[in-house]
């Protein structure tokens, strides 16, 4: 397999275990060592000639990318559950295998959204930044009052895959109610944890506070837009862990503003890395920097998972997690 013509070139700083793995593999490796990902026009040259690419979320595969590699490319190995940043249909055309890493990141996205849900719904962070002003305060019994999830709030989830249901695990342990879209809604599994399926109307009607997991497909962008909060119970929360561009961004800082929502929790972004104007200003908006998968050991299993699917394939054998 050590050949010339058989290197991988990843687009990333891997965790230290997946790159110990990919060093230890025989092939060749090439690397952009920054964290932040590698500038577009130093990708598109990197990945001439390589057999296989290992590349971030904010990298855009496409076909200019895809030929700019040639005919040696098998594989790309997206470091991430989600792949809408790839075109799998350009690579399926030239013969390349797409993966991602699903699974190994299930447990970490849901302890997060958890966490923005009880952090919006009590008003942690709010209640945190008044303190730091150093303003006088007294103890008053409707001081930072917020949503009781244990007191029997429903919790609508959308798209209930793996995630889906972690989070649902999590939920039911705070006592809440939950209600849920996807195949999965009406699955045992969902029924041993107290989810009733319902359509996505009934979803929005019904739920205090909505977490959102499915996929960014063409069906889903915009998924929540006026139309949707407006349907939503009056000061109702959301929470995005999923895709930015699910949420309308610009009609989501309108429905808080008029305070038709009562808050909202990203940890993903429509035009990721920036944030629609306005949004960072309101009291009722926790935001984080895509953070849904970053305990270090589940970010090390994802640069794990990349390798051994981009080593297979290059090697000859089967993507352990192909997609498409």
């Amino acid at each position: 397999m050590d050949t010339p013509e058989t290197r991988i070139h990843v687009s990333f700083a891997l965790p230290g275990p997946a790159a110990d793995e990919l060093a230890a593999s025989g092939l060749l490796v090439t690397a952009y060592t920054e964290q932040t990902g590698q500038p577009r026009e130093s990708l598109l040259a990197d990945a001439a000639g390589a057999s296989g690419l290992i590349t971030l979320l904010s990298d855009r595969v496409d076909a200019e990318l895809l030929d700019a590699a040639g005919a040696s490319l098998k594989v790309v190995a997206n470091f991430a559950v989600g792949y809408d940043n790839v075109d799998v249909a350009a690579a399926t055309e030239r013969g390349v295998v797409v993966t991602n890493t699903p699974g190994v990141l299930d447990e970490a996205t849901a302890d997060l959204a958890m966490a923005l849900l009880l952090d919006l719904s009590r008003r942690v962070s709010e209640a945190d930044r008044f303190l730091r002003t150093g303003a006088e305060w007294r103890w008053e019994p409707d001081l930072f009052l917020g949503l009781d999830v244990s007191a029997g709030a429903t919790l609508g989830i959308v798209g209930l895959g793996r995630i889906g249901m972690a989070v649902a695990t999590r939920a039911a342990a705070f006592g809440m109610r939950i209600v849920a879209t996807g195949s999965r809604a009406s699955s045992p599994e969902a029924a041993a944890l107290g989810v009733r399926p319902v359509s996505f109307e009934e979803l929005l009607a019904e739920s205090d506070a909505i977490s959102i997991h499915c996929p960014l497909t063409p069906a889903t962008r915009h998924l929540f837009g006026p139309a949707q909060f407006a349907a939503m119970k009056p000061g109702a929360l959301l929470v995005n862990t999923a895709r930015g561009p699910i949420v309308d961004e610009l009609a989501l800082l309108e429905a808080l503003e008029d305070g038709r929502l009562g808050g909202a929790a990203l940890d993903v972004f429509e035009w990721e890395p920036h944030v629609t104007p306005g949004l960072l200003t309101l009291p009722n908006v926790v935001a984080v920097p895509h953070i849904g998968s970053a305990g270090g050991a589940t970010r090390a299993n994802m640069g794990l998972l990349a390798v051994r699917n981009a080593v297979a394939v290059v090697g000859g054998g089967q993507a352990l997690t192909p997609v498409g």
